[in-house]
């Protein structure tokens, strides 16, 4: 008889790599939102405005045309160009419209393609707790190594140079973040942008700057990190046509980089994706021309609302410090003892209101939930009284 057991060792069939992603914490809570009705949501990160109509004139008409055949993989040279002249007049920095730029399927693709170009396996990668929830997954997927830098709320959430130095080691290839950042709102001046690039050049590190939000700032001014004195070679600058124009589910977004990057990045884009879709970019192109007028009038509606929840959240027991940047509050839930999924959780069975944990963004976030604020003022009213509701019957006594 054979000693071989009949019993087998059992064998994934699914990578490392993939494995050791854990589910979006956003995800979760956007199946739960399907499954309930009558819900106030607070959840979803996108503008309640549709996409300007001559934005969708210009596609419409580009598809009557018949323009459905597949661009340059380097995206269409009208809208690389219009995007350069909007990079210079928005920012003074030249990128060269034929080798300095790569337009991509939303910010998302960009930041995949940004990460696989750079990183060797092993390679560390610093970003901030708490971030966007791609941050991490996206490291992992290239071979590289997420290293975390805790912020804090009596510090704005703000990623401190100091503290971004402390966890430099010999392994450390990049330092990823973006400002204004999800989900926190927060917005980092200047002065402090400037001491994190002189860490990044004492280093030699490549910085990778999520700008996807950069036209969406109340009162304040949002920094293009390239601009900073001797970092425009050492930058990967990420943008994108979603928040600013109302148009996620278009998706198309861009990359600003070094020739060498922006050409390792195109080789990967070109046997993954070939290009982004012809009619998106079209409508990126409208976008650039004629969109600025109607980002504006968003600008100040979003606003509008967001000084509205700010105070609401604080009046009701949620302390909420003034997001700067975005279209998110981040308040703290540590008043009610409750864990930031149990409260977002208890919340939409008992009053449906939607928000976000906290948790779902790292650890730092635990203790605190996201608000979207990009929904209507009588939705975010309604939502602030349910939720009042919701913490005098659980406020820790």
């Amino acid at each position: 008889m054979s000693t071989n057991s009949n019993v087998q060792t059992e064998k994934s069939h699914t990578s490392h790599r993939a494995n050791q992603l854990s589910p979006s914490g956003i995800r979760k809570f956007f199946d739960l939102l399907a499954s309930t009705e009558g819900v106030i949501s607070l959840g979803v990160g996108e503008p309640d405005y549709t996409t300007p109509w001559g934005i969708r004139e210009a596609a419409i008409h580009s598809l009557e045309k018949g323009d459905t055949m597949y661009t340059s993989n380097s995206g269409m040279s009208e809208l690389r160009q219009e995007l350069s002249r909007y990079l210079k007049g928005s920012y003074q920095i030249d990128y060269d419209p034929s080798d300095g730029l790569l337009i991509t399927v939303g910010v998302s693709e960009a930041l995949d393609l940004a990460l696989r170009a750079i990183i060797n396996p092993g390679d560390e990668v610093i970003m901030p707790d708490p971030c966007y929830v791609a941050y991490d997954a996206c490291v992992i997927l290239a071979g590289g190594i997420p290293v975390r830098v805790p912020t804090y709320e009596e510090n704005n959430f703000e990623l401190r140079a100091a503290a971004v130095e402390a966890r430099v080691t010999d392994r450390t290839k990049a330092i990823l973040f973006g400002y204004p950042a999800n989900p926190t709102g927060t917005v980092i001046g200047r002065d402090k942008l400037s001491e994190i690039a002189e860490v990044a050049r004492r280093h030699r590190l490549l910085v990778i700057s999520d700008e996807i939000y950069a036209k969406l700032v109340y009162g304040v001014e949002a920094t293009c990190f390239a601009v900073l004195p001797r970092m425009k070679d050492s930058t990967i600058l990420l943008g994108g046509f979603s928040k600013a124009y109302a148009m996620t589910g278009w998706r198309i977004g861009y990359a600003a980089a070094p020739r060498e990057i922006i050409a390792a990045m195109t080789r990967i884009h070109q046997y993954t994706i070939m290009c982004a879709p012809t009619m998106a970019q079209v409508a990126a192109v409208e976008a650039l021309k004629s969109g600025e007028s109607v980002t504006a009038e968003m600008v100040e509606d979003y606003n509008c609302r967001r000084l509205v929840i700010v105070k609401g959240l604080n009046d009701i027991g949620l302390t909420c410090f003034e997001p700067k940047g975005a279209f998110y509050a981040f308040p703290s839930i540590k008043s009610t003892g409750m864990a930031s999924e149990e409260f977002a959780e208890t919340l939409l069975t008992e009053e449906k209101v939607a928000v976000v944990p906290g948790s779902a963004f790292g650890q730092c976030g635990e203790g605190y939930v996201r608000c979207c604020y990009a929904t209507s003022l009588a939705d975010i009213e309604e939502a602030l009284s349910r939720m009042k509701r919701f913490i005098e019957r659980h406020r820790k006594r």
